[in-house]
């Protein structure tokens, strides 16, 4: 029989909040940490595959451990972006929903400063924060954290190069009598060094799930094109899960944007995050992604984290991942919650050796995708051309005059007759592209 959260100590307020969320038994990362981090007073370390729980494996026991009658901060919870530090902020005022005593509030960077230093001159328990953001308030003196019990590190894998610079100057300001919690899906050898670094001797670890990324639910498939179809490709790709939710993982910043374009271009419902959006901008495209008004979602890692979204029914990796870490955290973005999913790797030619590294390391097996050949892709583009029309709103600038004269030279066409006719001159034109960059590529 499944453990309960009642048997791994957590207390009723919160067992009532987690029921209205429909959470009723434990993940593997959950029911091995809740009892240590309740009972024990080691520091922590955690380790599980994005997509098992992370967050309630620390944010219950946290919740539970906070003293409500003291007014001071008593835990700060780092986080790589924004928006994982408002996703944390959202899940842990869910589950205290009848903990109305308890005051937790976020102060991330990429918003004005000024509100949350107001808001912090309120008694505040828990604080979730981006690294940067806290020393700047550190430096203004405009918070206090040297009461703080608890210091949790969550996808510390992702903050490894902000934190190098950083952390010190945030623990000069924490009591050493601290606990600290770390929390990431995987464990490179800069992980390593921070625990060494930073936490005690007495460190607790445990780890779930790590057998596989994610879990067993996740299909790893790849595609190799020429650089010259790789857009081609991963839109028939995109049109053969119409209706369906996924992300495409760029590089960069500019790719994201160049990639946005074209798929808007093509009137895929889609939407782009990166780095250099406002906020504001950002959480209109997250809040459009996660209601399905849009289906599609562009990005690069960074911005990525912290999309806690279900129903994401496949991955693209538009370009191959550098690291290893990358690809677990991009791939954990579906198959959530025991569903099932895929995760799609778009290489070229020479990246296909790297394949093999991917699957030693992470313990998967890539299996290769089927590429549509070329007459499925040219019948795919025209359909997408044919949307073009459809979703073209008219332009009611043009002269009747004009108008009138066009109308006269289609008038005794039928609808099949006309739509035959502008696909055979699509044909045409389409051919003639091909042809050209063909000889551009043969001229270089």
């Amino acid at each position: 029989m499944s453990k309960q959260f009642s048997d791994l100590g957590v207390s009723e307020v919160l067992v009532k909040g987690l029921s209205d969320l429909k959470i009723s038994i434990p993940t593997e990362i959950q029911e091995k940490s809740i009892p240590i981090l309740l009972t024990k007073t080691d520091d922590f370390v955690g380790l599980a595959k994005t997509g098992t729980g992370k967050t309630a494996a620390f944010g219950l026991p946290l919740l539970q451990l906070i003293d409500l009658k003291a007014t001071n901060i008593q835990a700060i919870i780092l986080v790589p972006t924004r928006e994982l530090g408002h996703q944390i902020l959202s899940n842990l005022e869910s589950y205290s929903k009848y903990l109305p005593e308890i005051s937790i509030a976020a102060i991330c960077g990429g918003i004005p400063i000024k509100p949350q230093i107001e808001r912090l001159t309120s008694p505040t328990h828990i604080v979730i924060a981006t690294p940067g953001r806290l020393i700047d308030l550190i430096q203004r003196k405009a918070i206090n954290i040297k009461e703080t019990k608890y210091l949790v590190l969550d996808e510390a894998d992702e903050m490894v190069s902000i934190l190098k610079e950083g952390l010190d100057e945030i623990v000069a300001e924490l009591p050493k009598n601290r606990r600290t919690f770390l929390f990431s899906a995987t464990m490179p050898g800069t992980i390593k060094q921070l625990v060494q670094n930073y936490m005690s001797k007495h460190v607790t670890e445990v780890s779930a799930n790590m057998e596989t990324v994610g879990n067993q639910g996740i299909d790893h498939q790849f595609v190799v094109v020429d650089p010259i179809e790789k857009l081609d490709v991963l839109m028939h790709f995109l049109s053969s899960k119409e209706g369906e939710r996924g992300i495409i993982f760029c590089k960069t910043k500019a790719a994201v944007n160049k990639l946005a374009k074209n798929l808007a271009i093509n009137r895929f419902s889609s939407g782009a995050i990166h780095g250099s959006l406002t906020q504001p901008i950002r959480d209109r495209i997250m809040g459009q992604f996660r209601e399905g008004h849009i289906n599609i979602l562009v990005a690069t890692d960074l911005a990525a984290r912290g999309i806690d979204v279900q129903a994401i029914s496949y991955v693209v990796n538009y370009h191959l991942p550098d690291v290893y870490e990358t690809y677990v955290h991009r791939s954990g973005r579906t198959a959530r919650a025991g569903a099932k999913g895929l995760s799609l790797t778009v290489l070229q030619k020479e990246e296909v050796a790297e394949i093999a590294g991917f699957e030693k390391e992470l313990g998967i097996k890539f299996v290769p995708f089927k590429k549509p050949d070329a007459i499925s892709i040219d019948e795919n583009n025209a359909f997408l051309w044919a949307k073009q029309i459809f979703k073209t709103k008219p332009n009611h600038e043009v002269a009747i005059e004009l108008k009138d004269r066009i109308k006269t030279v289609f008038h005794h066409l039928t609808k099949d007759e006309l739509i035959e006719k502008m696909l055979a001159n699509y044909m045409l034109q389409n051919k003639e592209v091909i042809v050209n960059k063909e000889v551009k590529k043969k001229e270089k």
